[in-house]
């Protein structure tokens, strides 16, 4: 019975999900005539001072129904995506309704598209993953052993870009994704797109307040910047879907686990650092890159615990690793718009760790 409660609940969720990708356009659009019919009531005179706004609105709209032509594509083959489950996506219920949250993570879906698979995101990924990049192959030198007998697991993967590239250099790596969101879009950007700079996206639509001018609104992001089909033939890299916690339960299984923004992502945070450190192989290495962000913190229905980064430190150090390299104040962002008047920074941490 909790079985087949459980497989109505995943089914739901999952057609809640591919509800707010088909909601996406409807959604942004009534943001758009909500503005131009606000518009309409303004004095003649401010509608005429208005006219370039008028006009950059169409040009929205118009990004808006490429992004919606992106969508349709990214939610074509989602039902045979799971090896174990078919979920019918052509038969999704109406009545399973996206969340208001639900369409904020469409939108966030196409920012990291460019994040991770185009060239306005090499600044970011420069800064968020060459320095784990760096540290593979500085720990496990390939001169020393195959690469491909390094077993790298990449959990909170998103569109799988940083596993990809631990891939391209020849060692064996999975990256692992627990967001349908990103599971979508990552299936579609590794597996149905071929060749360079083939789509394009507009991923600031959506931000009406803080910018200078309308082509920062409206400027297109091309991708792939890199070939997803390019792999070597014998290259070991896949992605696997599900709860991290859940998925990854052999002890002593990995030589490397590579965080990227990740640690932050769970209601008990020590639950992941101790997995971590179960499934590493002895003298297995964890590095690590990101903030405290704490995604469950403050959010409705979720509990969440909040420890500082020293308290962090010292459950890392009692659950049985040493911190080798340690690095405080690595300035990274996220999804960031660089043209926007207003811009977020962190200030992450990098440590390098390993298993007693």
């Amino acid at each position: 019975m909790g079985n087949r409660r459980e497989d109505e609940e995943e089914r739901e969720h999952f057609q809640r999900i591919v509800n707010a990708f088909r909601c996406y356009r409807t959604y942004s659009l009534q943001r758009l005539t909500k503005t131009e019919s606000y518009l309409l009531t303004l004095p003649p005179h401010h509608q005429k001072l208005l006219a370039k706004y008028a006009l950059h609105l169409e040009e929205i709209r118009t990004c808006v129904e490429h992004n919606y032509e992106i969508i349709k594509l990214i939610i074509e083959d989602v039902s045979t995506l799971f090896e174990n489950v078919k979920h019918d996506a052509g038969q999704v219920k109406p009545t399973i309704q996206p969340t208001s949250s639900d369409m904020e993570k469409v939108q966030s879906t196409l920012k990291q598209i460019v994040r991770d698979w185009s060239k306005d995101g090499a600044q970011e990924r420069s800064a968020c993953y060459e320095p784990i990049i760096n540290e593979i192959e500085l720990q496990f030198p390939i001169d020393k052993r195959a690469a491909e007998d390094i077993q790298i697991l990449v959990p909170g993967a998103g569109l799988g870009r940083l596993a990809f590239e631990i891939a391209r250099r020849g060692y064996s790596c999975q990256g692992n994704e627990f967001s349908l969101f990103m599971l979508f879009a990552s299936n579609f950007v590794l597996n149905r797109c071929q060749g360079l700079d083939t789509f394009r996206v507009y991923p600031w639509t959506q931000q009406f307040v803080n910018t200078i001018s309308g082509h920062d609104v409206t400027r297109a992001s091309s991708f792939p910047d890199l070939d997803p089909s390019s792999l070597p033939r014998n290259a070991q890299f896949s992605m696997a879907a599900g709860d991290f916690l859940e998925v990854y339960t052999d002890a002593n299984t990995w030589d490397c686990v590579a965080t990227c923004f990740f640690i932050d992502c769970a209601n008990n945070i020590v639950s992941f650092i101790e997995t971590i450190h179960k499934i590493l192989k002895s003298g297995g290495v964890w590095i690590n890159l990101g903030p405290l962000l704490y995604h469950y913190s403050d959010m409705p229905g979720e509990d969440s615990v909040e420890p500082t980064y020293q308290m962090v430190r010292e459950i890392v150090q009692g659950l049985g690793f040493t911190i080798e390299k340690e690095q405080t104040g690595v300035k990274t962002t996220y999804s960031q718009n660089v043209r926007s008047m207003l811009k977020y920074e962190y200030d992450s941490v990098f440590f390098v760790c390993r298993k007693h």
